[in-house]
């Protein structure tokens, strides 16, 4: 009989989870990531349950359905029937297993008029198992995406697989155009090789789970697979480009296009596994009105070149409780992708953070813990 998976909490080895942690108890962030202190208020989700509108577009990304928690938190999602018109990218990382894929498709077409979804690193895992005797034909690598992609079909969500659709409700008409790059190590410092880049990282006590049971196959390294994707989807996008000329792109994808959008203070040399310095320019050469991404767990606003960058994580449940225990659900973490906000005066702005449901321009004032006054009040 096959032995039990081992769970990601019985595992316990996620750096993010402590990144979740220290943030919590850190005393001060640098202002001089973004000098602009002014405090923003965020801008809500829609909840207009109409379903004659033009529908939004929507992003979620890093479920988690591993925690019971957050399987519980999606039960809540759109459940009012608010999102019927709408659409929705999951944008990686929804679990491990195929229980949590089919659990997060079922729900989300249900609550949803349109999904689509493109594949965080936690999907790819191969997760042990505690019998030494157990079936040792697991899906790795490749074939493991191969599987994931099957059973988003099964439920009619649109993959990187699948031809890249147009968008035509709020905000539109835009291709929207989920891939997959997975990171080829290139985050780093110029002084750091490609061969000393994770041995470097575990100088600060940081390795991603992703070392133990992100496998390659049939590839020879997670490197040489991110150069194969990067290929692959950098012709799909020349070739949607072509043949919607002129019309602006969404693009969808678990980990950050861009190296300057990766800050971790705590765990800087995480940043090696984020991605891939080849699609620092994509959000230009093919015209995107938007990027999603996730992965950091820390959500974002970024404007760069007149595109908006959105980090769109909702995290694991201890990153999020204190907005749980402010009584803000799911749905509050649901970024509104179209129609979305105006773009800024020549294209840029300073990094918009956002945590709860409130945003700042500088960072200390939403993820610091505030000292207690004598009263107790914070």
């Amino acid at each position: 009989m096959a032995g039990r998976k081992l769970t990601i909490e019985e595992l316990g080895v996620d750096p993010l989870n402590d990144q979740a942690e220290a943030s919590k108890s850190s005393s001060a962030v640098s202002n001089s990531l973004n000098p602009i202190s002014t405090k923003v208020e965020s801008d809500s989700v829609s909840q207009d349950p109409a379903d004659h509108r033009p529908g939004r577009l929507y992003a979620i990304a890093d479920i988690h359905l591993s925690f019971p928690t957050n399987r519980e938190a999606l039960e809540k999602l759109g459940q009012d029937g608010q999102h019927k018109s709408d659409g929705l990218i999951l944008c990686g990382d929804i679990g491990e297993t195929h229980d949590h894929l089919e659990l997060g498709f079922r729900i989300a077409t249900q609550r949803f008029r349109t999904v689509w979804w493109c594949p965080g690193n936690h999907e790819l895992y191969t997760m042990p198992v505690t019998d030494a005797s157990a079936d040792a034909s697991v899906a790795r690598g490749e074939a493991k995406y191969d599987e994931c992609v099957r059973i988003a079909r099964q439920y009619g969500v649109l993959t990187p697989e699948d031809p890249f659709v147009m968008w035509e409700g709020e905000g539109g008409p835009v291709v929207v155009t989920p891939i997959f790059t997975l990171y080829d190590y290139s985050f780093r410092p110029d002084n750091v090789s490609l061969d000393e880049a994770v041995d470097w990282a575990r100088e600060t006590d940081v390795e991603a789970t992703d070392e133990h049971l992100l496998h390659f196959e049939p590839y020879t390294s997670r490197q040489d697979w991110c150069n194969v994707l990067v290929s692959k989807f950098h012709q799909r996008l020349s070739e949607a480009q072509a043949t919607h000329p002129g019309v602006p792109m969404v693009i969808a994808n678990h980990w950050p296009l861009r190296q300057d959008l990766v800050y971790l203070r705590h765990i800087p040399r995480f940043s090696i596994w984020c991605g891939t310095t080849l699609t620092s320019n994509w959000h230009k050469e093919f015209e995107a009105k938007v990027v999603v991404s996730g992965h950091l767990h820390i959500r974002r606003t970024d404007w760069k070149d007149g595109t908006r960058f959105e980090e769109s994580s909702l995290g694991y449940p201890r990153q999020w409780k204190d907005c749980m225990d402010m009584g803000m659900d799911i749905n509050g973490f649901l970024r509104e992708i179209l129609p979305g906000p105006p773009a800024p005066e020549g294209g840029n702005a300073p990094t918009l953070w956002r945590r709860c449901d409130q945003a700042s321009y500088n960072p200390a004032e939403l993820f610091v813990k505030k000292p207690k006054t004598s009263s107790g009040i914070t």
